[in-house]
């Protein structure tokens, strides 16, 4: 089956507010992605998965060139070279950072997307990594798998990397939050009238901009990661 282009992809790191039905998962995921790409991005960058390269405004005059690969164009035509993430038809040790968020759980063969990523770091080179932990299905068919911290670990190093950190996003009240938006703001057209009637009130209020203070305030209170919504790793080729 072909994948489908120009899908609506983020396009901006500012939008963010808390009436977003998903900044729950935004408010610590960019917060995290944010910090690793301040501390470890340098010179020559690639985008593995770019889609419309939203955070390429954390990036300006941290590196020295940025460069974009996806699988189908994006919304805003910002893939630079359309290709497979498993086999990038570029040079290997060509780049002293690599990013990727957002984009390993569509990829059916994770272990070799790491091992591409592997070849194409110089010796020293960063790769940051981002994938949830939580997440409900999207992209479908192409949504295949989630990642434990100890997955991440395994893979990377499997690779030859070496784990520099890795970052939950959110812990379990986070989490319950942002499950809580999606159970409630998804239609579904099997569901009973009662059913029905509580989703159409919780969307109507606008009770998930209720749920969204209410948690991220209980996930300050009581930060425990045995849950969390996603992960941003750090790693170091050798």
């Amino acid at each position: 089956m072909k994948r489908e282009e120009n899908l609506i992809r983020l396009d901006s790191v500012e939008k963010n507010d808390i009436s977003n039905s998903d900044y729950l998962v935004y408010l610590f995921f960019h917060k995290e992605l944010k910090t690793a790409i301040q501390k470890y991005a340098k010179g020559k960058l690639l985008d593995i998965g770019c889609g419309n390269k939203p955070y390429e405004i954390w990036l300006k005059g941290k590196i020295s060139e940025y460069i974009g690969c996806d699988i189908v164009q994006s919304s805003s035509n910002k893939v630079d070279i359309l290709c497979e993430a498993i086999n990038i038809p570029l040079e290997s040790d060509s780049f002293e950072t690599i990013i990727s968020t957002q984009a390993i759980e569509h990829i059916e063969d994770h272990q070799e997307m790491v091992n591409e990523a592997y070849r194409l770091l110089k010796s020293d080179g960063y790769f940051i990594l981002s994938g949830p932990f939580y997440w409900h299905l999207h992209e479908e068919p192409y949504d295949f798998f989630r990642f434990t911290k100890h997955g991440f670990r395994y893979i990377l190093e499997k690779a030859g990397f070496e784990i520099i950190e890795i970052t939950p996003n959110g812990g379990a009240w986070a989490t319950l939050g942002q499950m809580i938006n999606h159970t409630l703001g998804f239609k579904n057209s099997n569901a009973n009238t009662i059913a029905k009637g509580i989703k159409y009130l919780f969307r109507k209020l606008r009770l998930y901009v209720l749920v969204n203070r209410i948690f991220s305030y209980l996930d300050q209170k009581d930060f425990n990661t045995i849950n969390t919504i996603n992960y941003v790793v750090v790693a170091r080729k050798k």
